[in-house]
C-alpha cells in the first residue's frame, strides 16, 4: 500500500484483515496497528502480488516512476488514484516500459462508508486479475473495456454530475437558510428527486432547449432574490449561461 491516508489505512485495514498480507509506505503517515509500515518505497513493492497506490494525483506518477522498477513482473500496480484519464495512461506506458500490468481503478464512493466494500470499476491490462486478488476480501470490482483510462473517465463523468450537484445543493440551503425556507425547500427537493428520476432528467435536459427563453429570464429573477437575500449565486451564473447558449 503506498499511502497510508484516511484510505490507505482502511484498505489496509481490510485487507489485512481478510488474511491478505499487507505492507505499507508513506513518509507523511503513521498507520498505527493497520498495517506493517517499511521505510521505503522498494520495501513494500519487493516481491508483492498488487502495489496499491493511494497517494493523490499529484503524486501518482513521481511515486510510480520509483515504484515500478521494483515491482515484481508478475505484480499488478493499481491506481486507486483521482486523476485525468491522461495521467492514468501515463502510468499505464510507466508500468509496460517495466513489465508491469497496470489497473486503472475508480472509487466510486467515499471509502469510509463502506471500506474495502467501496465500488470499485477497473480497466487496464491488470484489470481482471486486480479484481481476482482482492475478492478474497469482498471488493466489488466491475472491470471495464477501453485501456487505462477508460474508468477515469467514467469516474470524472459522474464527479460532474455529483460534485456539481453539492454545489447546486450548497447554493440552494444557504439561500433557503437565509430566507427562513429551509425546511420547504428541503421537502421540495426530496419530492422531485423521489419520482421518477429518468423523466426528470428529460424533462430537465430537453424541457430547457425548448424553453431556454422563459428558464433564461426566470433564472435571472432567481440570481436577483439571490442578491437580496445576500447569498451566493454562482450556480444560478452558470445556469444563465448555459440557457443563453441554447437560443444561438
Amino acid at each position: 500500500m503506498l499511502g497510508l491516508g484516511e484510505a490507505g489505512r482502511i484498505y489496509a485495514r481490510d485487507l489485512r484483515a481478510a488474511g491478505l498480507g499487507v505492507r505499507g509506505f508513506d513518509p507523511y503517515a503513521q498507520a498505527g496497528d493497520d498495517v506493517e509500515q517499511v521505510s521505503c518505497v522498494e520495501k513494500a513493492v519487493a516481491g508483492a502480488d498488487l502495489v496499491i497506490s493511494l497517494v493523490g494525483a499529484r503524486a501518482a506518477e513521481s511515486v510510480a516512476r520509483q515504484a515500478l522498477p521494483s515491482c515484481p513482473k508478475h505484480a499488478i500496480y493499481a491506481d486507486l488514484n483521482t486523476g485525468s484519464p491522461t495521467l492514468k495512461r501515463t502510468l499505464a506506458e510507466l508500468a509496460a516500459a517495466e513489465d508491469v500490468r497496470f489497473a486503472d481503478v475508480a472509487v466510486l464512493a467515499p471509502v469510509p462508508r463502506q471500506g474495502a466494500r467501496t465500488p470499485l470499476m477497473a480497466s487496464g491490462t491488470g484489470a481482471d486479475t486486480f479484481a481476482d486478488l482482492v475478492r478474497p476480501a469482498a471488493v466489488p470490482v466491475e472491470s471495464i473495456p477501453g485501456g487505462a483510462g477508460a474508468a477515469a473517465a467514467r469516474k470524472l463523468l459522474r464527479s460532474v454530475f455529483m460534485k456539481g450537484m453539492a454545489a447546486l445543493m450548497l447554493e440552494c440551503e444557504t439561500a433557503a437558510v437565509a430566507a427562513g425556507e429551509q425546511e420547504w425547500l428541503r421537502a421540495q427537493i426530496v419530492a422531485e428527486l423521489s419520482g421518477d428520476v429518468d423523466q426528470l432528467i428529460d424533462r430537465l435536459t430537453e424541457g430547457s432547449k425548448v424553453h431556454a427563453a422563459r428558464r433564461a429570464h426566470e433564472v435571472e429573477d432567481a440570481a436577483g432574490y439571490l442578491a437580496e437575500l445576500g447569498t451566493p449565486s454562482w450556480v444560478m451564473e452558470a445556469s444563465r449561461t448555459w440557457l443563453a447558449s441554447l437560443l444561438d
